[in-house]
């Protein structure tokens, strides 16, 4: 089962009465916090912020469990001085005076000397008269602001003070450096606020200078290791920096927005714009792959096939991840052999099952999208008697290519027959009925040579056209069922379907690799050429297979697959996605999960061990005989 967010038991902010910053602060979050808050998850545990500062996104939300910390010890003493020692705070604030004399005497100070509560209090009263608001000290760690010259600055506001306390008195408020702190109080569940030191993008940057202790891009690359644990963790992080490249890079896989900012603390009133981004990185949802015989009896009915690539002995995994997840509608985007639209059926979902393939729309149309229709046997022996329309198409196209020349002049009646018959369900069941009989009755089920050189002798090979046909429809009657939904069949480009609030969409593309083609076309036009009666498409006569052109795909070379992806992923990015690959294709596993993760929050992958039923390529791969990882990549 997925893990559930762990909710907290109690409301997410107190009734503490309405808190502001005790401090004006370079980069504070004060014109942020719509933004900020936006982002915050309805329930949490805790409340961690290892880079506090002046700690406007924590008084906004007053939480009631919470963790604050920063590196700076000064600051560390007024949160802890202002939660216990209110009182103490105030008194010694009422002894200062906004005088140049006042405060340059109190510069000069050492904080370190003093008792905390009048620490706090110096803290207070150098921040209020200072130039600026700013807050930044020397190599010595002295802080070095000039007097402010404010008319009459608010150095003592109870009412304000009082709000304070009362937020921070049940916080845990520590001194230290972020991972020390995140590592021993991060808990699956709890909301992390990061507003680290802001990467460089101007000369005025390093006004952000809170301790002695500098804050370098290496650090930031520790910072970005470590939201990766806290997404692992099961923590909900939000966090705010500046719209630097370094930045957009290191959280690549989440979501980011970005807004316009003003930058108070500037000396060129001109330059005080800027761009943040504030990066959402949810938890990471917890998938098990839970393995079932059969994700519903009726899938035993589904009529087998050899067809490249089919999903079938990949059922139970398929859906041992997608039961996971609430939804009423799939979308089979790739249908193919339109197993996985099937199982999706057979679990109650409304199924829209779409390939770019005719024939994969015609399996599809008699066995999802039909809910109750069978082809009587009578009818199904009446279709394989000589018809007066047949255009002998097969018998002067493909002589003694594929089949003899007594089933090409079957071939044709079928075709003919079919046509001619009222009920679409009728005419889906009996053509997929003859694709069938088609590939079973063909060595390997491919049309990629001519002739009978890989006739091994099987059943199939010698069992009649007529007999397979007949069992074929049988077996296509047998899997009809109704699940009540109003499924559809879609024979058309992936890209253009449309997305379906609430849907998963599975996707099974095929799989590019430079040691082995996926050209669907190619490897069975015979029988694609039959679903859609060769209209539309143009025989290649000089060819010895006589086969047409394949299809325009995407997917046939490793960047149009990677941007078919990314088109792909954008387009149902608010779907649940689904997405079945090889290891052995490309994108690789670690490129699909980049591309997937730039829509989608949470980005997991199944491995899944394999054997395709087939290949041509195994000597070129070590000799693995077609043992690959199947994944599944799942974007929620």
């Amino acid at each position: 089962m997925i893990s559930k967010a762990l909710a907290s038991t109690a409301p997410r902010r107190s009734s503490t009465p309405d808190a502001r910053p005790l401090l004006k602060w370079a980069g504070g979050k004060t014109q942020l916090l719509t933004e900020i808050h936006a982002r915050f998850p309805k329930s949490f545990n805790a409340y961690i912020e290892p880079f506090f500062g002046g700690g406007a996104v924590f008084f906004s939300l007053r939480p009631e469990r919470a963790v604050i910390a920063d590196i700076n010890p000064e600051l560390v003493n007024l949160y802890r001085s202002m939660a216990t020692d209110l009182n103490g705070v105030i008194s010694w604030l009422e002894l200062y005076r906004n005088t140049e004399e006042d405060f340059y005497q109190a510069r000069a100070q050492d904080w370190t000397t003093m008792s905390p509560a009048r620490a706090a209090a110096r803290t207070i009263f150098l921040n209020k008269t200072c130039f600026n608001g700013l807050y930044r000290v020397n190599k010595a760690g002295r802080f070095n602001v000039p007097f402010g010259r404010y008319k009459n600055p608010r150095i003592l506001d109870e009412p304000a003070l009082l709000a304070a306390h009362k937020a921070l008195a049940p916080a845990t408020i520590l001194q230290g450096g972020f991972r020390d702190v995140l590592r021993a109080h991060a808990k699956p569940g709890d909301l992390v606020f990061l507003d680290p030191p802001y990467l460089p993008v101007s000369k005025f940057a390093d006004f952000k200078r809170y301790t002695k202790e500098q804050f370098y891009e290496e650090d930031h690359h520790e910072l970005a290791d470590e939201v990766m644990r806290l997404h692992d963790l099961g923590c909900h992080t939000v966090l705010t920096n500046s719209n630097h490249p370094l930045n957009n890079e290191l959280y690549a896989p989440f979501k980011r927005v970005v807004v316009a900012t003003k930058r108070h603390i500037n000396s060129d009133g001109g330059n005080r714009v800027g761009e943040d981004v504030i990066v959402d990185i949810p938890p990471k949802r917890r998938l098990n792959l839970r393995l079932v015989a059969t994700p519903d009896a009726r899938i035993l009915n589904y009529p087998s096939t050899r067809y490249m690539g089919a999903k079938g002995k990949l059922l139970d995994r398929i859906w041992g991840v997608a039961s996971q997840f609430p939804f009423t509608q799939a979308v089979d985007l790739f249908s193919g052999s339109g197993v996985v639209g099937y199982m999706f059926k057979a679990q109650g979902k409304q199924v829209l099952s779409n390939d770019y393939m005719a024939m994969a729309s015609v399996y599809a149309k008699a066995l999802i999208e039909n809910n109750g229709v069978t082809l009587p046997l009578e009818h199904a022996r009446a279709l394989l008697t000589p018809s007066p329309h047949s255009d002998r198409f097969v018998q002067t196209t493909f002589p003694g290519l594929y089949y003899s020349d007594e089933d090409n002049i079957l071939i044709d009646n079928l075709r003919a027959n079919i046509a001619r018959l009222k009920s679409p369900e009728h005419r889906a069941i009996a053509k997929a009925a003859l694709i069938r009989t088609c590939l079973k009755k063909r060595p390997r089920g491919i049309f990629t040579y001519v002739g009978h050189r890989y006739d091994d002798g099987r059943r199939d090979l010698l069992v009649s056209f007529a007999e397979h046909f007949l069992d074929a429809v049988a077996a296509m009657n047998a899997a009809v069922f109704d699940n009540g939904q109003a499924n559809e069949a879609r024979h058309g480009d992936a890209m253009a379907v449309k997305p379906t609030q609430g849907a998963l969409v599975y996707m099974d593309p095929p799989y590019y690799s430079p040691l082995s083609d996926n050209e669907y076309v190619r490897r069975y036009h015979f029988v694609e050429g039959l679903a859609r009666n060769w209209e539309g498409v143009e025989i290649q006569q000089h060819t010895q297979t006589k086969k047409f052109k394949s299809y325009p795909t995407p997917f046939s070379s490793r960047s149009g697959a990677a941007d078919a992806f990314d088109t792909l992923f954008k387009r149902f990015k608010d779907n649940i996605l689904l997405v079945s690959y090889s290891s052995n294709s490309q994108p690789t596993m670690e490129e699909m999960v980049e591309i997937m993760s730039g829509h989608k929050a949470h980005v997991d992958v199944v491995p899944v061990d394999h054997k395709y039923s087939f290949g041509n390529q195994g000597h070129k791969v070590g000799n693995n005989k077609n043992d690959v990882h199947e994944y599944l990549f799942v974007g929620y």
